[in-house]
């Protein structure tokens, strides 16, 4: 038999796709917890504690009166998982923000950590820019390179935020798409140089060059992505024409 918690964290997930999807409008009032509760066929005490979780995400504000649906803009990062897996295709606008954001990030992370890390921590990177090339020629390889890449590097930085972001949404969007079979295709020439340019810049402790390699990368990554999901839907790339 599911326990309360179960049966909270199933209504929480419901409730908070539908206020992802639109179902209820900005500043629009939920049902009440009676009526949850008879929607759901759960106690009160279980739907209220869904509230509790979708308030703690930022989509709604309890108050005296009902739960009151707050502007997506908002929300706590913690939303941007669920948005992201909100439909079957990752949502190219929603793509091109985060590898913006989340390459901004990771290239202040690298210079961070050129500045802290020790010559062995910086040789390590090399080794793992390495495994990143031997892997050239599979993308889920190489992308769980990537991810390893990514981690340690935020580990030499000391940057825990960088890394858990990382570990959630990169990783999300990667899967998603590999189950779709949306395989994006990097111009290898492109990515000799940008994996040239890290292990010689890590080697040097040059920030500029590691950093320059890295802002290439994501839009190299951003690039090849949306073609990828424009041949996999070609209504996105009518959309685009």
């Amino acid at each position: 038999m599911p326990t309360q918690n179960t049966i909270s964290s199933e209504i929480a997930t419901q409730l908070r796709s539908e206020i992802l999807r639109g179902h209820f409008r900005e500043g629009e009032r939920l049902p009440s917890e009676r009526d949850l509760a008879a929607r759901f066929s759960a106690s009160r005490g279980a739907v209220r504690e869904a509230l509790s979780q979708i308030e703690q995400l930022g989509l709604i504000a309890i108050k005296p009166g009902g739960a009151r649906v707050q502007p997506l803009r908002d929300a706590r990062i913690a939303v941007l998982g669920p948005l992201m897996a909100l439909h079957e295709i990752p949502d190219p606008k929603l793509l091109d923000n985060f590898l913006q954001t989340f390459g901004a990030l990771a290239t202040l992370t690298a210079e961070e950590a050129i500045s802290r890390g020790s010559s062995e921590q910086l040789n390590r990177l090399r080794e793992h820019v390495v495994s990143i090339q031997n892997a050239a020629d599979d993308f889920a390889a190489q992308q769980q390179q990537w991810r390893e890449f990514f981690s340690y590097l935020s580990e030499v930085a000391d940057n825990l935020v960088v890394q858990l972001i990382g570990n959630d949404l990169k990783a999300q969007f990667v899967e998603q798409a590999m189950k779709l079979g949306i395989t994006p295709v990097f111009r290898k020439r492109v990515m000799a140089q940008i994996l040239g340019a890290l292990k010689q810049g890590f080697a040097r402790r040059d920030r500029d060059k590691v950093g320059t390699a890295l802002r290439l990368y994501f839009q190299e990554l951003t690039l090849c992505m949306q073609q990828a999901l424009a041949d996999f839907n070609p209504q996105l790339q009518r959309a685009a024409g």
